[in-house]
């Protein structure tokens, strides 16, 4: 029996949107709040403010794609469903970096692991960046109200192979684990989260929130890209946007200007800063796009005498963070511990080498568990600053150079997955390194982690969380808006996303994203309902 579309079922109702690609001329719109960006700030904020009875227009340069169109084939879900045809990289081409870019975002592909944001950030934005009403229990009910909203809980099945060895090595080892909350109703386990649920069982925005904005009355414009604001007087006049082709790729040529009351960046880490830079926006202080960061991540497989089958089952189940606060809060590089999912394309990028040697690395996918480590940057004056830049052809890409403080991170990280891999029972550990080999014991994994040359380019480096750039606070000179997401120059400018955040999370950032934005744009709504 087929699954219901609930998208599809809302178009056939008459939900007003507009596909870009087939614009046969240019158009002038006019609603009260425009918003860049159809992901977890963004269709969060467009929720609220159209159930407060204003008009909302979401703007989003993805495609339009639902669950009748997942058919779990990695070309197909990566060309389509991520920033840059999933070959998004730092300026360097060192680290890949996962983002979405689709009706509905990054939430759309994401893996669900759905984290209150942890209360040593939220004190450290409140003390060392001057950010103003988001301690811990003035964000206690928002989270509360999202968790309720996305169906947020501890996933309540087993944990699958790969993730029981992360929670196996940790319970050997007397280590910290807990089971990780998953923004599910109904999962049907498949483990395919990264190419689009196609049960609509993950709560995404393409089935909660934009559903919900579309019901209120709300508009939808995809396939059309937030070019730039054109500013006067203080304010942004209007929004000009490029109509795309149906690949999301090349400009049609026609053109989309939006006139509104409001306007509300919500395009993310990269995106968002790079939308101000081409606006030339006023940025007295020079903080667009700076201290942007990554949950680097860097990996290790393990291969095991059991099947593992890391490409089946809840993505992320088990985490942990024992070395996550270990050294307080700006001491040395601390880490997340999770395991990333291995549909066959992913595991063929990340176990590395060519031909034969990644054929024969492919050959034991079934036998084969990876661990990653998400790095938690931003807490110390010696971490990675990233900063956004624009390329000639006026894209965004994220600078991110490595730094001692990093490499040291990266490297007690390798120790520490080995370790927990091997005392959950691997035959053979593989730290993902250009320059690494099968290690047979703990004491061979040891010795060659230590020798690693932690070199951009050889180490293997990813992320998907990408946070800050227009940092929130209320002090002008060191962010891009006050706490409350207004930008500190342009009167009827707000920015809801992860670029808001003075520093990394220290945990998979959608249900900070949520919770926080669901804050401000309530705020926003009754600002805006006052006139």
């Amino acid at each position: 029996m087929p699954v219901p579309d609930p998208f599809a079922e809302g178009l056939a109702r008459g939900w007003k949107t507009r596909d870009g690609s087939r614009l046969s001329e240019d158009l002038t719109l006019e609603t009260d709040v425009a918003i860049v960006g159809s992901g977890a700030g963004g269709a969060t904020t467009a929720e609220i403010l159209s159930a407060a009875g204003l008009r909302v227009l979401l703007i989003e340069e993805g495609p339009l794609r639902s669950s009748r169109d997942f058919n779990l084939q990695e070309p197909e879900a990566y060309g389509t469903l991520y920033q840059e045809g999933v070959g998004r990289m730092s300026k360097d081409g060192a680290v890949t970096i996962l983002q979405g870019r689709a009706v509905g975002g990054t939430t759309l592909v994401n893996w669900t692991s759905s984290f209150r944001t942890p209360e040593p950030t939220l004190q450290h934005w409140a003390e060392a960046h001057a950010v103003a009403g988001h301690g811990v229990a003035d964000m206690a009910p928002w989270f509360e109200r999202l968790e309720q909203r996305l169906g947020v809980a501890p996933w309540a099945l087993p944990p699958n192979p790969n993730n029981e060895v992360l929670r196996l090595g940790c319970e050997r080892l007397g280590l910290h684990w807990k089971v990780i909350p998953r923004n599910v109703r109904g999962c049907w386990n498949i483990g395919y989260c990264g190419l689009g649920c196609p049960t609509n069982a993950k709560q995404s925005m393409l089935v909660t929130s934009i559903p919900a904005t579309l019901d209120h009355g709300g508009e939808l414009l995809y396939l059309t890209r937030a070019e730039r604001l054109v500013l006067a007087g203080g304010r942004v006049d209007f929004l000009e946007c490029r109509a795309l082709d149906a690949r999301a790729v090349a400009p049609t040529g026609r053109t989309v200007r939006v006139r509104a009351r409001h306007y509300v960046l919500a395009g993310g880490g990269i995106n968002t800063p790079g939308i101000l830079l081409r606006s030339q926006a006023p940025d007295p202080h020079g903080r667009v796009g700076r201290r942007t960061y990554l949950h680097l991540v860097n990996f290790s497989a393990a291969q095991f005498e059991h099947t593992i089958d890391p490409f089946y089952g809840a993505p992320q189940s088990i985490y942990s963070d024992h070395f996550q606060w270990d050294d307080g809060t700006t001491g040395r590089m601390s880490y997340k511990l999770e395991v990333p999912p291995l549909q066959p394309a992913l595991a063929a990028t990340l176990l590395g080498r060519f031909g034969v040697d990644n054929a024969l690395r492919m050959e034991q996918l079934p036998h084969t568990h990876v661990m990653l480590a998400l790095m938690r940057d931003g807490f110390h004056p010696d971490s990675a600053e990233g900063r956004v830049e624009l390329r000639d052809d006026g894209s965004p890409v994220l600078d991110y150079p490595l730094t001692d403080y990093t490499r040291d991170g990266l490297r007690r990280a390798y120790h520490t997955m080995a370790e927990i891999q091997f005392a959950a029972g691997a035959q053979a550990v593989l730290p993902l390194h250009a320059d690494a080999g099968f290690a047979r014991t703990l004491a061979e994994a040891r010795a060659q982690i230590d020798d690693l040359d932690l070199a951009i380019h050889r180490t293997r480096l990813g992320s998907a969380h990408v946070m800050g750039g227009c940092a929130m606070g209320e002090d002008p000179r060191q962010a891009v808006t006050d706490s409350w997401g207004r930008h500190h120059q342009l009167e009827n400018l707000s920015i809801h996303d992860g670029s808001l955040f003075p520093t990394s999370v220290g945990a998979n950032p959608q249900l900070s994203i949520y919770a926080l934005t669901a804050q401000l744009a309530t705020a926003l709504g009754e600002r805006l309902a006052a006139g």
